[in-house]
């Protein structure tokens, strides 16, 4: 299974069509992870089971060596004060260390070490993963299979998501990793304090209310369709978080869909009602091209320049896999250029 980070590599090189068919980041209501602690045990608040799609898994004692294979794991787990040992080396979005400035950050101010990283452009490395010695493994925004989540789980506990593969949100993932870390208390006010952000940060933009948005993604090699992601993903979740749907038109077109995204043929571009278009700029689809295109041109948030395309990876990274640590850096780094596409809206 592709997976996101080995995706959007796969987009910048103009592939985007095939790899977007394996993988997704899409996510389940905030309830539909069952996770819930035992009383008794080893160490305060253990054991504690934690459910997702593979079963329950029992966690006895606190744990210290946690290994993470999902995508914005590592984020929660250093927020919540932990160091993870090894975590998959980020593609997009990377600084010089294949980590995230985020994540970096956190783990300075908690005063701990970078954790080793490997690479999983091939899949979950399970041998590698076992030289660490982990007593956890997090998938809980994975794609891991059930044959890799048996292996994982001879290793040490392991926790995968709540039903579908790269489909868990930043509220789920940071309930389900705090419940694992004996620290659901903290995992709340983590939540509760990413929210309260959202609504300060918000706030400042009152062009934002009112206005609907969607984050397409055009394929340089194919520009005879466009894509459209769907409200089980995770970009146009956090864009309607930040109060800005989808527009009515389009709303129609996703709302169906069980996948995390749906194809439109070129002729249909038009179809894309919301006042804002979100898009990552690559190359062979920036701006330009996709505004001189006779039928993507005809995109009313294109037509009318009131668009984001998005240069750097970083913020694109950051609201692709949003997690406690990322989304400040979403408000601050792409929550203006929502705001300058939304005061342009007539």
């Amino acid at each position: 299974m592709i997976n996101r980070r080995g995706f959007l590599a796969l987009a910048t090189a103009g592939t985007a069509a095939t790899a977007l068919a394996a993988c997704g980041t899409g996510s389940s209501s905030d309830e539909s992870s069952e996770s819930k602690s035992s009383g008794g045990g080893a160490g305060s608040g253990f054991p504690v089971e934690v459910k997702h799609a593979f079963g329950t898994t029992k966690i006895e004692k606190a744990p210290t060596k946690v290994v993470v294979v999902g995508w914005g794991d590592a984020d929660v787990v250093a927020a919540l004060g932990l160091a993870p040992v090894a975590a998959p080396e980020v593609t997009w979005g990377a600084n010089a260390n294949k980590s995230t400035d985020w994540l970096d950050a956190q783990l300075k101010k908690i005063g701990g070490k970078a954790p080793a990283r490997f690479s999983d452009k091939d899949g979950t490395p399970v041998d590698k993963i076992a030289t660490y010695q982990p007593d956890l493994i997090l998938g809980t925004n994975s794609g891991l299979t059930k044959e890799q989540y048996d292996k994982l789980s001879k290793i040490a506990p392991t926790v995968a998501y709540p039903k579908v593969a790269w489909g868990t949100s930043w509220q789920e993932s940071t309930t389900m990793i705090a419940t694992a870390l004996g620290k659901k208390a903290e995992g709340e006010k983590l939540m509760a304090e990413t929210k309260k952000k959202i609504s300060d940060a918000v706030a400042k933009y009152p062009e934002l209310k009112g206005k609907t948005a969607s984050w397409v993604y055009f394929t340089p090699t194919n520009l005879n369709t466009v894509g459209v992601y769907t409200p089980s993903d995770n970009r146009p979740r956090t864009l309607a978080e930040f109060g800005l749907p989808d527009g009515d038109g389009i709303a129609k077109q996703t709302k169906s869909s069980k996948s995390f995204f749906v194809d439109l043929s070129a002729e249909k571009a038009a179809q894309i009602d919301s006042d804002i278009v979100v898009f990552d700029e690559l190359q062979g689809a920036e701006p330009s091209k996709i505004k001189s295109n006779a039928l993507l041109g005809k995109i009313p948030a294109i037509k009318n320049d009131t668009f984001v395309s998005i240069k750097e990876q970083k913020p694109s990274a950051a609201m692709s896999g949003p997690s406690v640590l990322s989304i400040p850096v979403a408000l601050e780094t792409f929550l203006p250029q929502l705001a300058a596409a939304a005061k342009k809206v007539k």
